[in-house]
């Protein structure tokens, strides 16, 4: 019995280009019609609506729906729109996210960092510019004591998830216990 090759999973990248080589034609027309909605965002219902219209139209492009193309489209999560580019925020599994942008004239496909895209969705507001300087927040030192659910079942039920974590905090350490009172003594209501 032969060993079972380990295989890399394609990028959303490499996705968008085997779709390009495989149906140019209709991916072309498909991007055409987001382009000529104008520069803005679209939700996930325009981007599978347009795609069934393409569809429709010509059920030879049925392919181009079944195909990897149709599964991004369906994990999309909107999509950015600024002549020539489209660019589509996609969210394969839960707490991934994936960024890809298409020069529709060029029929170019770049993969993009989570800041180049949030650079490129504030170029919808304030145009182009050339400003290094870009504000960015970053809250990891506060999730550090934090723990993290790791369960997909765990979606969802994050606030649930935290007074569980805080409250054995609480209950396990009798001086944790003091705040509560302070607190409960500063906030009554009525003397109760």
């Amino acid at each position: 019995m032969g060993t079972p090759k380990l295989a890399r999973i394609p990028s959303m990248r490499d996705r968008v280009e085997d779709t390009l080589s495989a149906h140019r034609n209709e991916l072309v027309s498909l991007l055409c019609r987001y382009v000529d909605q104008g520069k803005g965002i679209l939700q996930p219902h325009t981007l599978i609506d347009e795609l069934d219209n393409i569809v429709s139209e010509d059920e030879a492009r049925l392919g181009l729906r079944d195909g990897p193309f149709g599964e991004i489209l369906k994990s999309a999560q909107e999509a950015i729109v600024l002549p020539p580019f489209v660019a589509i925020a996609i969210r394969p599994r839960p707490g991934v996210w994936e960024y890809v942008r298409v020069n529709v004239y060029e029929l170019s496909v770049e993969q993009l960092s989570v800041s180049e895209y949030l650079r490129f969705k504030e170029e919808l507001v304030d145009g182009p510019s050339n400003d290094p300087y870009v504000l960015e927040l970053d809250f990891e030192p506060f999730n550090a004591d934090v723990p993290r659910p790791n369960r997909s079942s765990s979606i969802g039920n994050g606030v649930q998830f935290l007074n569980r974590h805080l409250s054995s905090i609480m209950f396990r350490n009798k001086d944790c216990l003091e705040p509560l009172n302070d607190f409960l003594r500063a906030h009554n209501i009525k003397g109760m």
